[in-house]
């Protein structure tokens, strides 16, 4: 009799002290062993704890760096059985709980965040707030709208907390939100600062047929084709090209509409204004046919820097139009035979360079 007294008081004590994992529970254990692939852990049950190392965290870790043989570590219970008989258990669960507690406080202080993207799906990208799996969409990752958003994966970012929900396990984050908040701060110091007359550099962002817009800062401003150069251009191509950097000219400022209007080559010098440095009447000069009329051809000396050469001073010989002898594009040689610089007006001749005596300037 007092033997079996004796065995039902060891079995109430083995009892209070045999642990019953339930999940979701948190316990301590110590580590019985580390391998590459997951942590042993004795938490006083008649099944070792097994935590996967996808389980430790969702981060790339080193098992045998992040923890020791007799360590004690605080786990959360997943599974009462894996299925092999032993314990799924968690880490990241804990490290979870904390950081759900951590986010809601940050999005009720509107507090910017750091989170690293870790894929690209649907609709989105997947970024990771600690242990945390939250969720970007494609229209809050850019001020503009991204074509592959696998460009971001891997890359550490700052974003504010659009949602978070403890309960449902849902956070979606936005940097489009963060950006569009520098971008004003920018151009409200970018107004501030900026004047007619200032010589600032941008970058080229988009191109059309009637000029090319640049970011000078946070603001975009157009520089029309007609301030791109000095010389005749068809398209805003043939000056500038997306992702130049350009310096430019503020030509007006209009802070109601936002609208900058800028000039490419008035920060370049006016080839009339040098014009006496570097010619002078009878001086022959290489030239490229620009246009055609019916009665003459205008030849561009340099860009900006056009004359006029008379159907009477193209050839000695009588032609009926210039296009009979030249056409756009051809390069030749002639004379400055007259120059008015406050009209802007050179006029050429072809035929003096082989008959210097006998041509005659004719309007």
């Amino acid at each position: 009799m007092e033997n079996n007294n004796s065995m039902a008081e060891l079995l109430e004590q083995f009892e209070k002290d045999f642990v019953v994992p339930k999940k979701g529970e948190l316990v301590k254990g110590k580590v019985v062993s580390v391998s590459d692939k997951e942590i042993v852990v004795n938490i006083g049950y008649k099944a070792d704890g097994i935590i996967p190392k996808s389980e430790v965290s969702n981060n790339d870790v080193n098992l045998k760096e992040f923890a020791q043989e007799g360590q004690e570590l605080e786990v959360y219970i997943l599974k009462k059985d894996d299925g092999d008989g032993n314990v799924l258990l968690s880490l990241k669960r804990i490290a979870q709980l904390k950081d759900w507690t951590e986010l809601e406080k940050l999005a009720e202080d509107a507090t910017t965040i750091t989170v690293t993207i870790k894929e690209a799906v649907k609709g989105g990208v997947i970024a990771y707030y600690n242990e945390i799996r939250g969720f970007i969409p494609a229209s809050q990752i850019a001020l503009h709208y991204v074509n592959d958003l696998s460009v971001y994966v891997g890359q550490t970012i700052e974003a504010k907390i659009l949602e978070v929900n403890k309960n449902k396990r849902r956070a979606v984050f936005t940097r489009k939100q963060l950006l569009s908040e520098e971008l004003s701060e920018k151009k409200a110091e970018l107004w501030g600062n900026i004047s007619e007359g200032a010589v600032v550099k941008g970058e080229v962002k988009r191109i059309t047929s009637f000029g090319a817009f640049v970011d000078i800062g946070g603001l975009d401003g157009l520089i029309h084709i007609s301030e791109m150069s000095w010389g005749r251009i068809k398209s805003p191509k043939e000056a500038v090209k997306i992702g130049d950097t350009v310096e430019v000219k503020v030509l007006t400022i209009d802070k109601e509409t936002e609208k900058v209007s800028l000039s490419l080559k008035q920060v370049k010098n006016d080839p009339w204004i040098e014009f006496d440095n570097n010619y002078k009447v009878n001086d022959v000069v290489s030239a490229k046919v620009v246009n055609l009329t019916d009665f003459g051809a205008f030849l561009e000396i340099e860009p900006g820097l056009e004359g006029l050469v008379h159907i009477s001073q193209i050839s000695a010989e009588r032609i009926e139009k210039p296009a009979d002898v030249l056409k756009i594009g051809d390069a030749c040689d002639a004379k400055i035979i007259e120059v008015n610089l406050e009209e802007r007006k050179i006029k050429l001749s072809i035929r003096a360079i082989d008959e210097p005596e006998t041509a005659e300037v004719q309007e």
